[in-house]
C-alpha cells in the first residue's frame, strides 16, 4: 500500500508546488496592477496619455488575454509580454508621475516588482 501511495503523494507535492507558483505569481501581478491604478501617474500609449485607472483597466486586459494563452508563467514575464509597449504600435509605453519627466514602464514596474519582493522577505 506505502509503495502505491508515494507516487501519488508525489504527484500531489508538484502539484501543490506548482499551484504555489502560480499563485504567487499572479499576488504578484495583481500587486503591481494595484499598484499602477494607484500611483496617480499618467501612462503614455498610442500617441496619448491615460489616467492611471485607464492604463490598470487596460493592462488587466492584456494582463487576462495572456493568461488565457499561459504567456505569463509570472511578473517578469507579464512586464516584459503586456506592460512594456503596445502590441499595436510597438512604441514603449510610459510613465510620468508628479510632473516629472517621463520613463518607460518597463524598468518603473520591475523597480517596482523589487521593492515588492523585498518588503515581502
Amino acid at each position: 500500500m506505502a509503495t502505491r501511495l508515494t507516487p501519488l503523494l508525489i504527484l500531489l507535492l508538484i502539484a501543490s508546488t506548482a499551484l504555489g507558483a502560480e499563485t504567487r505569481a499572479e499576488a504578484e501581478i495583481d500587486a503591481l496592477l494595484t499598484y499602477v491604478e494607484r500611483s496617480g501617474c499618467e501612462f503614455y500609449r498610442n500617441g496619448e496619455w491615460h489616467t492611471a485607472t485607464d492604463a490598470s483597466t487596460h493592462l488587466r486586459k492584456k494582463y487576462r488575454y495572456l493568461q488565457q494563452r499561459d504567456l505569463v508563467p509570472d511578473a517578469n514575464a507579464f512586464i516584459a509580454r503586456a506592460a512594456t509597449a503596445s502590441s499595436i504600435s510597438g512604441k514603449p509605453y510610459q510613465v510620468r508621475c508628479s510632473g516629472a519627466a517621463p520613463v518607460e514602464s518597463a524598468p518603473w514596474l520591475k523597480a517596482m516588482l523589487e521593492r515588492q519582493r523585498k518588503s515581502a522577505r
